[in-house]
């Protein structure tokens, strides 16, 4: 594999799409240029998913250390926040951090700043989750609903969430955003390039090798604790899998909805990095 010039004083970024092969990029910058892996994806945060969120196996988390990945209760809450809370102390640690993921929100917060907002009353929250993502939208300024993907439910709900909570937009919040943690020009920063002729045949593979790798045990065994209104329990994949397991898809229907499901959410991960990280190193997928 041809690896990126690097400057190996400097932590390194690495974003990208669903099954793009940034995790096996960046195992291969720390086994040749060293470095500790630190999780930058919010699905992979949760303990009860390995192989439906394609967590690294435990083999490679044994070869090279690995931070941030499965230390969450599938029922905790989490945020970006939560996060960067989190790996403040791996960036100043004896090895340079190799963060990598495809959660945007997690890499802005860490190159960006991230607003100090108080966290949401429960009660809101529950309000916000027994409201349709129409009814949340109408109730946005204008100027927050530019800002954020009005597709995704838990981005436009936690939008809404900041106003009902503190009488100020999430773009007033963010318009009053301190200096970011890790600025970029102290970075390492490559964000994958993956064609979507490259990438689609790859999502339709994926799913087939999680079945082989167990993801339908590892379905069957949160199946008592399933709720379809948690973060961890949106993950890609596992909608679909419960709905097998649960006697309301057939395998082969779960298998093409998790496809439109991942080939939908990579579509949003890229027009973010396009929007998000335009001076960011580009790396093609399919040159690796």
């Amino acid at each position: 594999m041809l690896l990126p010039d690097l400057d190996p004083d400097k932590p390194v970024l690495l974003a990208g799409p669903t099954a793009s092969g940034k995790s096996s990029l960046a195992m291969e910058i720390a086994q040749k240029q060293g470095g500790v892996i630190v999780n930058a994806d919010a699905s992979q945060i949760y303990d009860c998913w390995r192989v439906v969120t394609a967590r690294p196996s435990k083999a490679d988390e044994e070869a090279l250390p690995h931070h941030l990945y499965g230390h969450v209760t599938y029922d905790a809450q989490y945020s970006a926040g939560h996060w960067l809370r989190e790996v403040k102390p791996l960036l100043t640690g004896p090895n340079r951090p190799i963060i990598v993921g495809g959660t945007g929100l997690y890499f802005s917060t860490l190159t960006e700043g991230l607003a100090e907002i108080p966290p949401t009353p429960n009660e809101i929250r529950t309000l916000g989750d027994s409201l349709t993502l129409d009814t949340l939208l109408d109730q946005l300024d204008p100027q927050t609903a530019e800002r954020i993907d009005v597709n995704n439910r838990a981005r436009v709900q936690r939008a809404w969430e900041v106003l009902q909570a503190t009488g100020r937009s999430l773009a007033d919040w963010q318009d009053d955003t301190p200096a970011p943690v890790l600025p970029i020009e102290d970075c390492n920063a490559l964000v994958m390039h993956s064609p979507k002729e490259w990438l689609e045949p790859r999502i339709r593979q994926r799913f087939d090798l999680m079945i082989e790798q167990g993801a339908l045990e590892e379905a069957e065994s949160m199946r008592d604790r399933y709720d379809p209104t948690l973060p961890s329990c949106k993950a890609i994949g596992v909608p679909e899998l419960m709905g097998y397991i649960c006697g309301d898809l057939t395998l082969e229907a779960a298998r093409e909805q998790a496809a439109i499901a991942t080939r939908r959410y990579a579509k949003r991960q890229r027009s973010w990095f396009r929007s998000r990280m335009k001076h960011w190193e580009v790396v093609n997928s399919d040159d690796l």
